[in-house]
């Protein structure tokens, strides 16, 4: 019998806590650590929908990679948001897991899945873990592209291989500058500019960027930036630990399929 610790045991190998942010609260948020699973979904985050989809397929755990009570709550009535969502799980049977930046910086986790699709081999994290036990963990990946290309051609292929926002793509540079080596942070990664800047690397490809640190950076002299929906960056992540998951348990794992990207219209009016 395969159990929600079992599944924890396994989570936490492979995306040790300790690589999580001081800040962070990855972990088991809510579920019996020796219910039975025999069916487990995979999403980006627990939403309402993705609770409902996650409680329709049968799953008796969500492995998710945003921790649902990351900021600190009063409440888990179940007349709030998150409550709801708590109470939701638990009358269903449903244990909820995440790995979120002890995912980011494992060796396998978001920031390898990101680089591989985008044909980077990584030879360093971006910002070194103060608790790696192994030099190559930490957040983000600096690594050689398997071609040299221009910037135009390298965010096409961003455009092409990650999945489709209304956000869309977007770079700041020459567009015909020659990309070779590359520095790359799943998520939300504008804290870590100037480290991008340090690493040598031609683009750095984040999330979320905004318009002063981007502007500041490269009036700085850093390397182009590329920009893509937080969603898209992270979300192909799901897929590999499912996979994962499936290997090593011989259970039925399932991506959820519902898009939580929050954002539904993008206007892209000709310049």
């Amino acid at each position: 019998m395969t159990t929600v610790g079992d599944i924890r045991k396994l989570l936490d190998g492979w995306y040790p806590p300790r690589l999580a942010e001081e800040w962070d609260r990855p972990g088991l948020t809510c579920g019996d650590p020796g219910s039975q699973v025999t069916s487990i979904a995979c999403a980006l985050e627990a939403t309402d929908e993705v609770v409902e989809a996650a409680v329709t397929a049968g799953a008796q755990m969500l492995v998710v990679h945003h921790p649902l009570l990351l900021r600190g709550v009063s409440s888990v009535a179940a007349d709030t948001p998150k409550g709801r969502i708590v109470h939701r799980m638990i009358r269903d049977g449903v244990a909820l897991m995440s790995a979120h930046t002890n995912a980011d910086a494992a060796i396998g986790g978001v920031n390898d899945v990101l680089a591989e699709l985008l044909g980077v081999t990584p030879d360093a994290p971006l910002e070194p873990s103060p608790a790696a036990t192994d030099p190559a963990e930490g957040i983000g990946r600096v690594g050689l592209l398997d071609r040299p290309m221009t910037l135009r051609q390298f965010t096409d292929r961003v455009a092409e291989r990650l999945p489709v926002t209304v956000w869309g793509v977007r770079a700041a540079g020459d567009p015909k500058s020659m990309i070779r080596r590359v520095a790359l942070c799943s998520g939300a990664g504008d804290s870590l500019l100037d480290a991008a800047a340090a690493s040598g690397a031609d683009v750095y490809l984040t999330s979320d960027l905004r318009h002063h640190p981007a502007d500041e950076s490269l009036r700085a002299g850093g390397p182009a930036l590329v920009d893509t929906a937080h969603w898209a960056s992270e979300s192909p992540w799901c897929a590999e630990v499912a996979d994962r998951l499936a290997a090593a348990t011989g259970l039925e794992t399932v991506v959820i399929a519902v898009r939580t990207d929050p954002w539904t219209i993008g206007v892209h009016p000709r310049p």
